[in-house]
């Protein structure tokens, strides 16, 4: 299956990088470039993308205000130049997919890619507990999901999210079809009113 790809970033000789090295992989496509928020809206509902790669901050719609915009329709992946910072917590609550930072190599990019479109979270290696602890922090304090709401085997596939699995990896630990772990994590989401996994990673490192 070839991933279907829109990038989105206001400097043009990034995106030329990006798209550059996309194109190189027989897996994915690119569907569309964007220079801003506006752009990146636009696009997505016309390509109807898997992936679209979100710079931060982009003249007209930043790519917070984008990602609130196209949550549900397909997934967003962060590219962002800051280890930590108010927008990275601006998208996650948005519902962005996750973040890589931008000095990412082009293999782990590519990887990132496929990841997020299998509908597994990602967050950059080595920022992830400090990213965690900060966005819990910052979060604004209101009465957090029932856990209850879950059968006892949608606990245990959460339990595996917030412990970084993927899909793949969950259905190996649970004994069971990928494509039933899929539909257990959305589930979970649904249920629990969360937009994406990464922030069902954060909602189970904070205690459920």
């Amino acid at each position: 299956m070839t991933i279907r790809v829109l990038v989105a970033d206001d400097h043009a000789a990034v995106r030329a990088g990006i798209v550059m090295i996309l194109d190189g992989v027989d897996d994915i496509e690119v569907v569309g470039e964007a220079a801003d928020g506006v752009e990146a809206v636009a696009l997505a509902g016309e390509t109807r993308p898997d992936v679209v790669l979100m710079d931060v901050r982009m003249p007209r719609m930043d790519g917070i205000s984008a990602t609130k915009e196209l949550a549900g329709m397909t997934d967003v992946l962060i590219l962002t130049t800051f280890d930590v910072d108010e927008y990275v917590f601006g998208a996650l609550r948005a519902g962005a997919a996750g973040f890589l930072l931008k000095n990412t190599d082009a293999d782990s990019l590519v990887e990132a890619v496929r990841l997020v479109a299998r509908g597994d979270g990602l967050i950059s290696p080595g920022v992830t507990r400090r990213l965690i602890a900060a966005f819990a922090e910052q979060a604004p304090r209101k009465e957090p999901p029932d856990p209850a709401v879950l059968t006892p085997r949608e606990r245990e596939v959460l339990a595996c999210i917030g412990r970084g699995m993927s899909n793949a990896e969950i259905a190996r630990v649970l004994d069971m079809a990928e494509a039933t772990t899929k539909t257990h994590v959305s589930r979970v989401l649904n249920k629990l009113g969360l937009k994406s996994r990464v922030q069902a990673a954060i909602y189970y490192s904070e205690g459920m």
